[in-house]
Protein backbone atom coordinates (compact mmCIF):
# COMPACT_ATOMS: atom_id res chain seq x y z
CA UNK A 1 0.00 0.00 0.00
CA UNK A 2 1.35 3.50 -0.93
CA UNK A 3 0.98 6.82 1.48
CA UNK A 4 -0.75 9.30 -0.51
CA UNK A 5 -0.48 13.02 0.92
CA UNK A 6 -3.92 14.71 0.33
CA UNK A 7 -4.76 18.76 0.88
CA UNK A 8 -8.34 19.30 2.47
CA UNK A 9 -10.00 22.90 3.39
CA UNK A 10 -10.33 22.76 7.07
CA UNK A 11 -14.25 22.32 7.10
CA UNK A 12 -13.95 19.37 5.16
CA UNK A 13 -11.23 17.83 7.58
CA UNK A 14 -14.10 18.61 10.24
CA UNK A 15 -16.93 17.15 8.40
CA UNK A 16 -14.73 13.96 7.56
CA UNK A 17 -13.86 13.55 11.15
CA UNK A 18 -17.87 13.96 12.33
CA UNK A 19 -18.00 11.35 9.64
CA UNK A 20 -15.66 8.56 10.56
CA UNK A 21 -16.60 9.48 14.39
CA UNK A 22 -19.85 8.33 13.46
CA UNK A 23 -19.42 5.00 11.86
CA UNK A 24 -16.67 4.10 13.99
CA UNK A 25 -13.91 3.99 11.49
CA UNK A 26 -10.74 6.28 10.90
CA UNK A 27 -10.91 8.66 8.74
CA UNK A 28 -8.07 6.99 6.10
CA UNK A 29 -10.72 4.19 6.06
CA UNK A 30 -13.58 6.57 4.88
CA UNK A 31 -11.47 7.93 2.49
CA UNK A 32 -10.72 5.21 0.87
CA UNK A 33 -13.62 4.25 0.65
CA UNK A 34 -15.05 7.08 -0.91
CA UNK A 35 -12.70 6.91 -3.51
CA UNK A 36 -13.21 3.49 -3.91
CA UNK A 37 -16.92 3.98 -4.40
CA UNK A 38 -16.18 6.55 -6.92
CA UNK A 39 -13.69 4.23 -8.94
CA UNK A 40 -16.56 1.96 -8.84
CA UNK A 41 -18.81 4.12 -10.02
CA UNK A 42 -16.77 5.18 -13.10
CA UNK A 43 -16.18 2.16 -14.10
CA UNK A 44 -19.55 0.90 -13.95
CA UNK A 45 -20.42 4.03 -15.90
CA UNK A 46 -17.56 2.94 -18.56
CA UNK A 47 -18.74 -0.38 -19.18
CA UNK A 48 -22.50 0.74 -19.28
CA UNK A 49 -21.52 3.32 -21.91
CA UNK A 50 -19.33 0.42 -23.81
CA UNK A 51 -21.89 -2.01 -23.35
CA UNK A 52 -24.52 0.60 -24.99
CA UNK A 53 -22.38 1.50 -27.90
CA UNK A 54 -22.53 -2.50 -28.71
CA UNK A 55 -26.28 -2.54 -28.67
CA UNK A 56 -28.43 -3.44 -31.73
CA UNK A 57 -31.72 -1.48 -31.64
CA UNK A 58 -33.42 -3.46 -34.19
CA UNK A 59 -32.59 -6.50 -31.98
CA UNK A 60 -33.95 -4.76 -28.75
CA UNK A 61 -37.63 -3.40 -31.24
CA UNK A 62 -37.74 -7.74 -31.79
CA UNK A 63 -37.30 -8.87 -28.05
CA UNK A 64 -40.00 -5.73 -27.51
CA UNK A 65 -42.57 -6.28 -30.61
CA UNK A 66 -42.68 -9.65 -28.30
CA UNK A 67 -44.59 -8.43 -25.33
CA UNK A 68 -48.27 -9.04 -25.23
CA UNK A 69 -49.91 -6.08 -25.81
CA UNK A 70 -52.30 -5.84 -22.52
CA UNK A 71 -53.34 -3.60 -19.79
CA UNK A 72 -52.15 -3.51 -16.36
CA UNK A 73 -52.26 -5.35 -13.57
CA UNK A 74 -53.86 -3.43 -10.99
CA UNK A 75 -51.21 -1.89 -8.61
CA UNK A 76 -48.97 -2.02 -11.81
CA UNK A 77 -50.47 1.49 -13.67
CA UNK A 78 -47.85 3.91 -12.91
Amino acid sequence: MKKFSLVLPNSIQRHLKELATKEGISINQLIASAVAEMVSAIATEEYLQARAERADASALQAILAKVPRREPMPGDEF
